[in-house]
């Protein structure tokens, strides 16, 4: 009786299926930090590096203990549920010392929100960049803490 032989392309296939399997299992092993999946599908320390960081943002309340009348104009106008930090940055180290100043949003800030996609709920305000601006810089012609109000 003749004994099967595996034709040579075949065991060739059979050897590299196997170096490939092998080659991800020791490198999924040796690549995989010891905290991944401690919570689910997340790295363990990553939560523990992101806890030591350093605040950046002061709050709402930071920026009303020096400027309480600007948070209660913006309490009454459309941008009310927005904090301040989200047009004029991270404020914290502002809020630490006055001194240094947060920068001036521009009308970049203005059009991450308002610039007309299609993945935007319709109650959010937008424009048509071509259509309504001008040339104009967004605080020509609308009140930021406001902006229904024209200056």
């Amino acid at each position: 009786m003749r004994r099967f032989k595996l034709p040579p392309q075949i065991l060739r296939l059979v050897l590299l299926t196997i170096a490939i399997v092998a080659s991800y299992s020791i490198a999924r092993a040796w690549l995989t930090p010891a905290s991944f999946h401690e919570y689910g599908w997340y790295r363990g320390d990553a939560i523990r590096e992101l806890a030591s960081r350093t605040p950046q943002y002061a709050g709402r309340k930071a920026c009303a203990e020096c400027h309480d009348d600007e948070v209660h104009k913006l309490a009454k106008g459309e941008h009310k549920t927005i904090g301040c930090e989200s047009c004029h940055s991270a404020g914290q180290a502002h809020a630490d010392n006055p001194d240094i100043k947060l920068p001036k949003p521009s009308d970049k800030d203005c059009m991450g929100c308002h610039q007309l996609l299609a993945g935007r709920p319709k109650f959010l305000k937008q424009i048509t960049l071509k259509d309504h601006y001008t040339g104009h810089r967004c605080v020509e012609c609308h009140v930021p803490h406001q902006p229904s109000e024209v200056p």
